[in-house]
């Protein structure tokens, strides 16, 4: 089995996305998306841990609903299981509610369902400092934003890899995805999802532990999972405990691991 990943490129509605493929053609497919100012490089040690143990790995770079079922549909998927985190994680929120008919089941990490204004007013000089100076001004603040000065400093690679893909992420794309941040508004429809879910989020993630609660306690098939040590990226620095709380989920239902 060659664990390799394959690219390929998917008309979406807003241009080309690329599509990241892992592990045998006739595995369950799991789709994984990513971050703001990420993309999959942020799942590799996740897609290489999933597609070792018999799963076809599908991998976007780009994570907006609609991106998502044109994937799908580009690849001839009728169902899959998704994960997504922060952006994804959202994403994938609207996912269920819109087109729960696509999914199996679903990983929701550090993410919401909801953006009031304080929290999305953030976003406001975010967004400046990009079309202004570019996705480069971003990527020390976000950075650290994200896991921490002391991680940073003790994991050099992580932290160049993350900047350096921070930086070269289009203004005009972040910009996008920003205002569509700005713009949740699905926490009063969570309810209606009912696909089996695990809600995974990072202990020190700011207010998200509670927004994930306050999902799980509206959804019927969620269960939440919080990663203790772990930051806005439990996949990445808290990686061991992630990966256990991934694979809890996916091996839950025998049948999900038969293609």
């Amino acid at each position: 089995m060659t664990h390799q990943s394959q690219t390929q490129f998917v008309k979406g509605p807003a241009g080309n996305i690329a599509v990241h493929t892992q592990g045998p053609e006739t595995g369950p497919a799991v789709i994984l998306t990513h971050s703001i100012l990420s993309s999959s490089m942020m799942w590799l040690e996740q897609a290489y841990l999933l597609s070792s143990t018999g799963w076809r790995v599908i991998a976007i770079d780009t994570d907006l609903v609609a991106d998502t079922v044109a994937v799908m549909d580009a690849l001839n998927i009728s169902k899959a299981h998704y994960m997504g985190l922060s952006l994804g994680g959202m994403s994938g929120v609207g996912l269920g509610i819109h087109h729960a008919d696509r999914l199996l089941s679903m990983v929701l990490c550090d993410c919401r369902a909801d953006m009031p204004s304080p929290m999305g007013d953030v976003w406001n000089d975010r967004i400046t400092s990009a079309i202004a100076e570019g996705c480069q001004s971003l990527a020390v603040a976000t950075t650290e934003r994200w896991f921490g000065v002391p991680f940073i400093e003790a994991n050099e690679v992580v932290g160049k890899a993350f900047r350096q893909t921070i930086a070269s992420t289009t203004a005009s794309g972040f910009v996008s995805c920003a205002r569509a941040i700005q713009g949740l508004h699905y926490l009063d429809n969570v309810s209606s999802i009912k696909v089996p879910t695990t809600l995974i989020v990072g202990a020190n993630d700011g207010p998200l532990p509670q927004a994930m609660q306050d999902m799980q306690q509206r959804m019927a098939e969620a269960t939440l999972e919080v990663i203790p040590g772990a930051g806005h990226l439990p996949n990445i620095d808290q990686s061991v405990l992630f990966n256990a709380a991934m694979m809890r989920h996916f091996f839950q239902n025998p049948a999900w691991s038969q293609a």
